[in-house]
């Protein structure tokens, strides 16, 4: 008998298109173990079907929700439920690490694990309850669909915006060492960018900002920069580079 975790790994591979030989061979599991579990011979005990409730943990719900729009995505479980991945590099470990402690605050009852990825890991979750704590979740990209917070989603990122902010900047974020030359002399100052496809992701992002007075302006049409002394100073108390 493997554990839950193990199956949920296993299933979870074949969601993202492999075929049953490569999983197989992948995890060592047997193809007909695989298909009983497909099939519902061998069935993952079920999650009790409830009312969604709201995220007790209010600051891990909000950074995992910056976490979501940067790079996040929900896909339907073959057999009910749904994956909560988020991608995250391979070059940051405390980011993947800080990705899984959300997730498991945002829903201590749902399991977590990795699954490597060329360049990434994609930080998983099992669970029922992942498309009402993200309604943002539809077909398609989402820079080609409109991302509205709902009212509550509001009142979780007006009480943590900071952490919200850190969600955005630990996905589609970064802080660089800028440089130029005065009079012959090199010159070096820090700045963040956020960048994002999606026009309302960006308003979510700079509306944010404002409220936290940070001042910043767009680099173009998709890239917001944050480089006046004061703005970087308060992002660097509260946000500071990946690691």
């Amino acid at each position: 008998m493997y554990d839950v975790t193990t199956r949920e790994r296993t299933l979870a591979l074949l969601t993202d298109g492999r075929s049953l030989n490569s999983v197989s061979r992948e995890t060592g599991i047997s193809r007909s173990a695989i298909r009983a579990w497909l099939t519902r011979i061998e069935p993952l005990p079920r999650i009790a079907e409830r009312p969604c409730d709201r995220p007790r943990n209010g600051s891990a719900y909000a950074y995992l929700l910056g976490l979501y729009l940067g790079d996040g995505c929900i896909s339907r479980h073959p057999r009910g439920g749904h994956h909560l991945r988020i991608a995250c590099a391979d070059a940051w470990p405390g980011l993947i690490a800080a990705c899984r402690e959300a997730i498991t605050a945002v829903r201590p009852g749902d399991s977590v694990y990795t699954l490597q990825r060329e360049g990434h890991v994609s930080v998983t979750s099992y669970g029922r309850h992942w498309t009402c704590l993200f309604p943002q979740h539809g077909p398609g990209k989402k820079h080609l669909r409109r991302i509205v917070l709902e009212p509550w989603q509001r009142e979780f990122v007006d009480a943590h915006p900071w952490d919200f902010v850190r969600g955005l900047i630990h996905s589609d974020g970064c802080r660089i060492i800028n440089w130029t030359t005065r009079n012959g002399k090199r010159y070096e100052y820090p700045r963040y960018f956020f960048t994002n496809l999606s026009a309302d992701i960006l308003g979510l992002f700079t509306g944010t900002l404002d409220a936290l007075g940070v001042e910043w302006r767009y680099a173009n049409a998709r890239n917001v920069s944050i480089a006046r002394k004061a703005s970087v100073a308060l992002m660097d108390a509260h946000i500071g580079p990946k690691y």
